[in-house]
């Protein structure tokens, strides 16, 4: 079956952490005779292959920064239009998998994102706020009182975007306005993985456990030896301090905590997902994508 006949340019695989969904575009990929591009923050820098748990084959977008680099959603969307462009020319069509919801919508739509604001700019606001909550909360209301109402007052980061968006004459609630849109750039069809949450943790403390066999404190050490700090977007990676700040079981519980949360999160964000169609994972990923493409005519396009 050809997804093209069909009218789908782009296949796009989203689920929490643990349901499979790199193994499961990576059969769909190879059944297709295409590609796989990676949506996933983390996943894009190199030397925390173990750590951000990178596919063992080649992906794109993929270990594409180092760790003392930042990764802007603007940046991810241009790389990732011109991987899934350069699939679908070339072999007819192109698969999407990954865990950022953010990321994902930045690759399937032209997601307007905001003009980068100056470092500078983002550590006054923050002082700001730090300094007087009530008076950050105060200006936001004056220049942008519909973000305002949409923001509390004690949620600083929120605040301090919502300022930062407003210095370059954007607002926070249209962004998120055109997030969950439907609306995509190539006839996309977007597939949700669904595996049961008893499932899921268990997958992610083995996982969890196998890093530390594999040797992800090593891994994480030497990034941090490397005398560049990591940057904003590479230091939210699951674990990044715990590894070598606290002792191993302490820091296996701590970072698999941390991943049962992230996860609760990916399921609410695929939840809110326009056009998402749901699929059971809780089965050999092959099977999953024998599912997905043998369904193609029967599944709504975006």
């Amino acid at each position: 079956m050809s997804p093209l006949r069909l009218g789908v340019e782009v296949l796009a695989v989203f689920g929490p952490t643990g349901s499979g969904k790199t193994a499961v575009g990576e059969a769909l990929a190879d059944a297709l005779g295409t590609g796989l591009v990676s949506a996933d923050a983390l996943q894009v820098y190199r030397g925390l292959p173990i750590l951000t748990n990178q596919p063992g084959r080649p992906t794109r977008l993929v270990a594409i920064r180092e760790a003392h680099e930042e990764m802007s959603v603007g940046d991810y969307a241009r790389l990732a239009h011109e991987a899934i462009d350069e699939l679908v020319e070339g072999n007819g069509s192109a698969v999407v998998a990954g865990g950022t919801g953010l990321y994902l919508r930045a690759a399937l739509t032209d997601l307007e994102v905001p003009p980068r604001v100056p470092a500078e700019v983002r550590a006054q606001l923050e002082a700001t706020y730090d300094d007087d909550r009530d008076l950050a909360y105060a200006e936001l209301r004056a220049v942008d009182p519909t973000a305002a109402a949409g923001v509390h007052p004690n949620d600083r980061r929120r605040v301090v975007r919502a300022l930062e968006l407003a210095e370059v004459g954007a607002s926070l609630v249209p962004a998120e306005d055109r997030l969950w849109t439907a609306k995509t750039r190539r006839p996309t069809v977007l597939v949700g993985l669904e595996v049961p949450r008893d499932v899921l943790q268990r997958r992610i403390e083995e996982r969890t456990r196998e890093m530390f066999e594999r040797g992800v404190v090593e891994e994480v050490r030497m990034v941090l030896a490397s005398g560049r700090a990591p940057s904003r977007t590479s230091e939210k990676a699951l674990g990044l301090r715990e590894v070598v700040e606290l002792p191993a079981e302490d820091a296996r519980e701590a970072i698999v905590a941390r991943t049962l949360r992230y996860a609760a999160y990916q399921r609410k964000w695929m939840r809110r997902m326009a056009g998402i169609v749901m699929i059971d994972a809780d089965r050999p990923p092959e099977e999953v994508a024998d599912e997905i493409l043998e369904s193609l005519d029967d599944l709504q396009l975006s």
